[in-house]
């Protein structure tokens, strides 16, 4: 029996995620109030879309439970280089080398390729690969791009748990939306009224 893929109304973009594809994906993956989480790389399809949303694949670019893997671990690997950022804390030396292997994967030219009949040519690789190296290089060099630019100086964690999405700070906002803001203040003002009402 197939499982059904139960899509959550995506929440507007965070404060820089127009201008950062990285800071996109990292978002792509949420932590919603009650436990839920909403994936939105979950399947190929779901992974094709958001490529193809952001000018990163075609329509039909046909991506692979592979192809969503690639992506998804590159989130992760940025998305810890973001919180290493944020934090002020070191960053994991394998999510630094998977970033730069993302950005050097891409080859430069048509590769030399040999075939026994017809001889040398030359040839891209796997149009559906392609895609995918291409992406995932373009979404690097936006993470290191964000991380080694002034801008990162107002990377932050959204400031609404359980919410894990990250923007560039603006002002004193601390939230990635409004319904976080919405939520963080409800929280502090049942905070209050609890604290107000032990001391009576």
């Amino acid at each position: 029996m197939e499982e059904s893929v139960i899509e959550e109304p995506a929440p507007p973009p965070a404060q820089g995620e127009e201008e950062h594809l990285s800071l996109a994906l990292v978002n792509s993956a949420m932590a919603m109030p009650g436990g839920h989480t909403a994936d939105r790389l979950g399947t190929p399809a779901q992974t094709n879309r958001w490529l193809t949303e952001r000018g990163l694949a075609p329509v039909d670019a046909g991506m692979l439970d592979m192809c969503a893997s690639q992506l998804r671990s590159l989130r992760e690997q940025i998305r810890s280089l973001f919180a290493a950022r944020a934090a002020g804390l070191p960053a994991l030396p394998a999510a630094v080398t998977a970033i730069n292997d993302a950005m050097t994967r891409v080859p430069t030219a048509p590769l030399l390729q040999w075939d026994d009949k017809n001889g040398p040519y030359r040839a891209t690789p796997h149009p559906t690969t392609q895609i995918v190296d291409h992406a995932l290089a373009a979404l690097a060099a936006d993470a290191a791009d964000l991380l080694t630019s002034p801008e990162a100086e107002r990377l932050t964690a959204c400031g609404s748990p359980p919410c894990n999405r990250y923007l560039l700070r603006q002002g004193r906002r601390q939230w990635c939306s409004t319904r976080c803001g919405d939520r963080a203040r409800a929280a502090r003002a049942y905070a209050r009224r609890t604290q107000s009402g032990k001391t009576t």
